[in-house]
């Protein structure tokens, strides 16, 4: 039998011979992401700068993803930064010395949220200065009070999300300007029982307690006629804030004068007048209830306060202020006061203590303790533009060595309650002091060069071998130009000059960065540059605050928001 014939179409080639080492061509080849883990990934990530961390963002979806791991982020904020939040956050008080503040309860982050590498980048941008800026006018129409727009100042307050604002121009309906990125700005009318007379508003004081509700905090109007008024906030609907009770002093019309500082922790509200008259209030169940007066004869402003509850029955102040240094020269000092609310008691400070930056030793005077007096003398400045304190650091502003005829202080006597303190605490006396204006002026042998930083010290009443100490660390050099005002926080201070220059100053490592440069000539800004020079000889101040994510600066009804969360 006969085979079939083969196809004339060409055969199939041969099959390949496959080798040992020809077994693995077709395989993936190892990448550096299917060899090790995601957490050996990050552990080597560790190392990485931040820089390098988000470079290597852009190399694939993988590394993104691991890039932004929130505890990889954390142990840098950690390192870098060396604490847990951001710096300078508004709120409550938490710690008992008032040296920590934390944020409102709306505000508040839990800890497995909290995201790490954003709070890196604003604290970043406040470590370079880079800022994003705002501009708003108190004043409805720019063309119209000129003058007023200049020479009165801007009250400023930050509460949360909130930027409370006041202007001091007379008004027959002084307002308050609420203004959050969520809303549109509010106006809260401050009534004067004098509602025919135009006043001004002198002074905002915000409530540090733990507030009752989240969204809701106190806030307290001091008025040129004499009374406060009582708000609160919301600050979830400003539109919905409300007034709570309105206060009229009983006190003599010469025997007032206008509250230019207060400092309030629910119930207890502290006052203090241009002539250094502090006054303590008791405002438990929105019955203001006046409790004692304390005056001084060797504090001046500007002034700085900062209260703290150290029990539910202890609170304690810390105020700031300029004290004069023979012959015709300025200092600063410190003063503590202890005030107990007992049960069945009245609010009244049961002790005090003064620490000075200049003072006198005691005992014989020997070798050493002469150089210490020198070189405290050297110190000395000849006008105080600004004091500031957080209750751990105190900041001088020397002011501009400008001439011009000041008026010289007026005394006169009034019977008020004082309180005996300690052997280096004479500022608290049993008279009142006023004065017909808060600017000092003596020679110009000295310029204001740099800010002075010292360390205020009040050891524990247990430690009686300890006293309090004022204690100079250092110069802070870098601003070019007088500075017209401070803001202390948190280790954090802020520095707006009459130029309108900002500098933002770590006080713990003692370095600074310039956030504006302000005016620096006629040829930048020659409007401007008049309104500086105008503000330096006649002796005006702006305002400056700040929390953890902007600074607001004011001079005049013009205010500057600059914010780092950007």
């Amino acid at each position: 039998m006969s085979k079939h014939p083969l196809s004339p179409a060409p055969l199939p080639p041969h099959k390949r011979v496959h080798t040992a080492h020809e077994e693995h061509l077709g395989e993936l080849q190892p990448s550096f992401d299917a060899v090790l883990s995601d957490e050996i990934i990050l552990f080597v990530f560790s190392y990485l700068a931040p820089a390098d961390l988000c470079a290597v963002q852009r190399t694939n979806r993988n590394w993104f993803r691991l890039s932004l791991d929130n505890q990889l982020w954390k142990s840098l904020y950690i390192s870098e930064f060396g604490r847990t939040r951001l710096r300078g956050a508004r709120g409550f008080i938490g710690r008992t010395d008032g040296r920590e503040i934390k944020p409102l309860p709306g505000r508040a982050w839990s800890e497995d949220i909290k995201d790490w590498k954003w709070m890196f980048r604003i604290s970043s941008n406040w470590r370079t200065g880079r800022c994003s800026l705002e501009h708003l006018d108190l004043v409805n129409s720019p063309r119209q009070m000129s003058n007023q727009r200049l020479f009165h100042p801007t009250h400023l307050l930050l509460s949360g999300n909130l930027t409370l604002m006041a202007s001091s121009i007379p008004s027959t309906m002084p307002t308050i300007l609420l203004s959050s990125p969520a809303h549109d700005p509010y106006r809260v009318p401050c009534l004067s029982s004098h509602s025919t007379h135009p006043c001004h508003i002198t002074a905002l004081a915000l409530d540090q307690s733990p507030p009752s509700s989240g969204h809701q905090g106190r806030l307290i109007c001091f008025l040129s006629t004499g009374q406060f008024t009582s708000f609160t906030i919301d600050h979830q609907a400003p539109a919905s804030s409300t007034r709570t009770f309105t206060y009229q002093q009983g006190a003599r019309i010469s025997d007032r004068s206008p509250i230019i500082q207060a400092a309030y922790h629910h119930p207890l509200l502290i006052t203090l007048s241009q002539s250094f008259r502090v006054s303590l209030y008791d405002l438990s169940s929105h019955a203001v209830r006046h409790t004692q007066t304390l005056n001084s004869y060797t504090s001046y402003p500007p002034t700085s306060l900062v209260l703290s509850s150290q029990s539910p029955s202890s609170y304690k102040l810390v105020i700031a202020y300029a004290i004069p240094v023979y012959p015709s020269h300025w200092s600063v000092g410190a003063t503590e006061l202890i005030i107990s609310n007992a049960v069945g008691s009245s609010m009244t400070v049961s002790s005090s203590r003064t620490a000075r930056a200049i003072d006198t030793p005691q005992g014989f005077i020997d070798e050493v303790k002469m150089r210490a007096v020198q070189d405290q003398w050297s110190r000395k400045v000849i006008r105080v533009a600004d004091t500031q304190t957080d209750g751990k650091w105190v900041v001088l502003a020397p002011g501009p060595s400008v001439p011009r005829e000041v008026p010289r202080p007026s005394r006169s006597g009034g019977r008020h309650t004082s309180i005996a303190a300690s052997s280096s605490a004479s500022s608290i006396s049993s008279s009142s002091t006023h004065f017909s204006s808060s600017t000092y002026s003596s020679s110009s042998l000295h310029t204001a060069s740099g800010l002075q930083l010292y360390r205020v010290s009040f050891p524990s009443s247990t430690t009686s071998l300890s006293s309090p100490k004022l204690t100079y660390v250092r110069t802070l050099h870098g601003q070019i130009g007088p500075v017209s005002n401070l803001a202390l926080a948190d280790g954090r201070c802020v520095s707006l000059g009459v130029n309108n220059s900002i500098w933002v100053w770590d006080l713990e490592a003692g370095t600074g960065t310039e956030v504006s440069p302000g005016i620096s000539g006629p040829d930048d800004d020659s409007e401007g540059y008049e309104a500086a020079a105008l503000r330096l000889r006649a002796g005006l101040r702006g305002a400056v605050v700040f929390d953890d994510r902007r600074i607001v600066s004011s001079h005049g009804a013009e205010v500057e928001i600059r914010r780092f969360d950007v």
